[in-house]
């Protein structure tokens, strides 16, 4: 190994070292049940209440300021409408947050995943879809999608091709159909390691109600 190449394992071993040092150390974890339980419970505070008991603070800015302690991750989809701090009326640190058109799972976000799991503590994943997803309406529709818009229409079909000819609305049978089918991915393709107490759920979120409803595991 010339010169060069030894220098270049030894950037890359330091840069692997400086990730795992700079990484939070994990609190102790809340259990999936106990994480799902206090969605739940922040849930029920969105929807009856006016105002959101969850606003951030610049009390609650400093506490998080040097470390992160979240209890659940949650993969959602993009739509500016689908906060899930706002939905399930948490604060700053609370929520791991990964979003992107469509909730899909690719290899960033299942890294992002095991990131939150490994490194964070958190035991409960929850992908979660939402009514009217323009994702998924483009996928129904089908046709020619745009750019690298394509690439979400065609991830999200094995879910428009599972609920095809079933009773319903296509859209909303669709929605539900792709979070179930993201939360298996999730549960086939991320590693975890030696960490068997996780729990991946699958929920949609309604646009008018503002209920969050949970799938099953």
């Amino acid at each position: 190994m010339n010169i060069t190449s030894k220098l270049t394992a030894f950037v890359s071993l330091f840069s692997f070292v400086a990730f795992v040092l700079a990484a939070d150390h994990p609190a102790a974890s809340v259990s999936a049940d106990a994480a799902l339980a206090k969605l739940k419970e922040g849930n029920a505070r969105y929807v009856n209440s006016k105002v959101s008991t969850g606003k951030p603070t610049a009390a609650r800015r400093a506490e998080t300021a040097q470390g992160q302690h979240p209890f659940a991750i949650i993969l959602g989809c993009a739509d500016s409408r689908t906060t899930p701090e706002i939905i399930f009326d948490q604060n700053i640190g609370d929520i791991f947050v990964d979003r992107n058109a469509g909730n899909l799972v690719d290899d960033h976000t299942l890294g992002t995943i095991e990131y939150g799991v490994e490194h964070l503590g958190v035991r409960l994943i929850v992908v979660m879809g939402h009514e009217r997803c323009g994702a998924v309406q483009a996928a129904v529709a089908g046709g020619e999608a745009p750019g690298h818009i394509t690439s979400i229409v065609r991830d999200i079909q094995p879910a428009i091709q599972a609920v095809k000819g079933k009773p319903g609305d296509q859209v909303h049978l669709a929605v539900a159909e792709n979070a179930r089918l993201m939360a298996e991915e999730i549960r086939t393709k991320a590693n975890f390691g030696e960490i068997k107490d996780v729990k991946v759920l699958p929920a949609v979120y309604d646009l008018d109600t503002g209920k969050v409803e949970f799938g099953k595991e």
